[in-house]
């Protein structure tokens, strides 16, 4: 076994078990808070966060990334160029800091929160936090140590449970999430500093922050886009509806993407790595990410079909009966989540792996050109208008990726498609069993036991006509041997 493919293995395997601790957790504490907190609290937090977001943008510039792509000469180059990284990054974010809290009214005004400039300076001090972990976390990433990652977010995991459940609890206040948030940060910094065996020191080189610039800007223009993507429809629904639905709209979206994050976390950065190591051959590196994508597939697409057909039951476990009007809205951008993971999200990494990350924003840029075509005119129509547009915007973020791929990367995208067909058949026949038992279940419980038979229909299928493909999803996701282990061993042995 190639050091690659050994290192790739063990850093799915872990980074897999973060995820799925993760994700045990946090869906617990969501369903708490969604009780003890209203839609109106959400709205505030997303608002804000959206202030914060932006900033935080600027903290790492995309030095993280080069640091984690690029092939030093030495490992004193690397530790000249961390150290060139960390004290850029935590700099510009004491200066943004500084700056939100000389306009905090200002800015509280602009997303429709008058008086609370308090709010938006203390959740800005997130700002040094994370530009103080960042770097840190690129070292831990290019060294495949995702099992020092693994424990540090196990830690910081129960900060909700120790600290924001409590003050919502007593509190019923948007404080509960903007006081998690900052106790999370703090211990991300001060536990990957100590466990770090590079520690920061006093060395500067504009040199080197030229070198990496060249490299990162072009990553530093895609998460503006991506930002301007993922917030702008906020800042727009905040222009045009009530703080409460603007806790419902971000509310919803996130809720599904903390389920198919369970995946996309444990998968991407990974894949990333191990692309990056086989960036100069292109064979080699269409013929992992293909069937890299056909092992998620076999998770992705039953998991978005199930949320559409079990959006109401979804929403009431995880959110509540106050959470109700948002039924819809999850179980329609769940079901397009699949479409939009495979043949969208991922190919980020894909660019970013062999050095054209301005693909990436340009792929940005057109779908926030449509964005701001369109959401202006339906957010007035109402929430419903809103969020069908919304979701629908993702099928041209799709098309947009389709054609950078084909057109500029020149990638296979028909053998690519191709390796979706065994999940897209046993995903069929699971929605016909869930379109014909969903409607008889009446209460949670049959609800529940609906699931299940879907579930069981699937694996069922699966695994008698797709058992190949069935064993290496579960093997891309961590449990066993990668994907990735085994198509670098068997180039080794071709």
């Amino acid at each position: 076994m190639s050091d690659i493919a050994e290192k790739t293995a063990s850093a799915t395997r872990w980074s897999s078990l973060t995820e799925i601790a993760i994700r045990f957790v946090l869906p617990i504490v969501n369903v708490v808070l969604a009780r003890l907190l209203t839609p109106e609290a959400f709205g505030v937090v997303a608002t804000i966060t959206m202030i914060v977001s932006f900033a935080e943008i600027f903290t790492d510039a995309g030095f993280q990334k080069y640091l984690i792509q690029h092939d030093f000469c030495d490992e004193e180059e690397l530790n000249q160029n961390t150290n060139v990284a960390f004290w850029t990054n935590l700099i510009v974010s004491l200066f943004l800091w500084g700056l939100i809290v000389v306009f905090s009214e200002q800015l509280a005004d602009l997303v429709g929160n008058h008086g609370l400039g308090i709010v938006v300076s203390v959740s800005a001090a997130s700002l040094p936090l994370l530009a103080f972990s960042s770097i840190q976390m690129a070292r831990f990433k290019r060294n495949f140590d995702f099992k020092s990652l693994f424990f540090v977010r196990l830690g910081s995991m129960f900060i909700p449970i120790v600290v924001t459940i409590p003050i919502a609890y007593v509190y019923h206040s948007y404080w509960a999430l903007i006081i998690g948030t900052l106790a999370g940060n703090l211990f991300n910094a001060v536990v990957l500093t100590w466990k770090s065996s590079w520690k920061p020191r006093i060395y500067y080189s504009w040199r080197q922050f030229k070198e990496m610039f060249s490299y990162s800007w072009w990553i530093l223009l895609e998460s503006v886009s991506t930002w301007l993507n993922s917030y702008m429809d906020t800042f727009i629904v905040s222009l045009f509806l009530t703080t409460y639905y603007v806790g419902l709209y971000k509310t919803s979206m996130v809720t599904v993407n903390q389920i198919t994050s369970i995946i996309v976390s444990a998968t991407s950065m990974p894949l990333f790595v191990a692309l990056s190591r086989l960036k100069n051959n292109k064979p080699e590196l269409c013929a992992t990410y293909n069937n890299y994508m056909s092992a998620i597939a076999m998770f992705v697409l039953p998991l978005s079909a199930g949320m559409w057909f079990f959006r109401d039951f979804i929403t009431s476990v995880l959110l509540g009966d106050q959470w109700g009007e948002a039924a819809d809205f999850i179980g329609l951008w769940g079901l397009l989540s699949s479409i939009s993971l495979l043949l969208g999200t991922y190919a980020n990494g894909l660019y970013n792996a062999v050095g054209k990350t301005y693909l990436s924003f340009v792929v940005a840029l057109i779908n926030l050109v449509f964005m701001l075509l369109l959401l202006p005119i339906t957010a007035p129509m109402g929430f419903e208008s809103l969020y069908v547009s919304r979701s629908l915007l993702r099928l041209a973020f799709v098309a947009v990726q389709i054609a950078m791929m084909i057109l500029v990367f020149r990638y296979p995208i028909v053998k690519l498609i191709k390796q979706f067909v065994p999940a897209a058949v046993c995903t069929l026949i699971m929605s016909l069993v869930a379109i014909f038992i969903q409607p008889l279940s009446l209460s949670a419980f049959w609800q529940l036991m609906s699931v299940a038979v879907c579930v069981l229909v699937y694996f069922i299928v699966a695994n008698v006509f797709f058992r190949k493909e069935l064993v290496l999803s579960f093997e891309t996701i961590g449990i066993g041997k990668t994907l990735v282990n085994k198509l670098l061993r068997r180039n080794e042995r071709s």
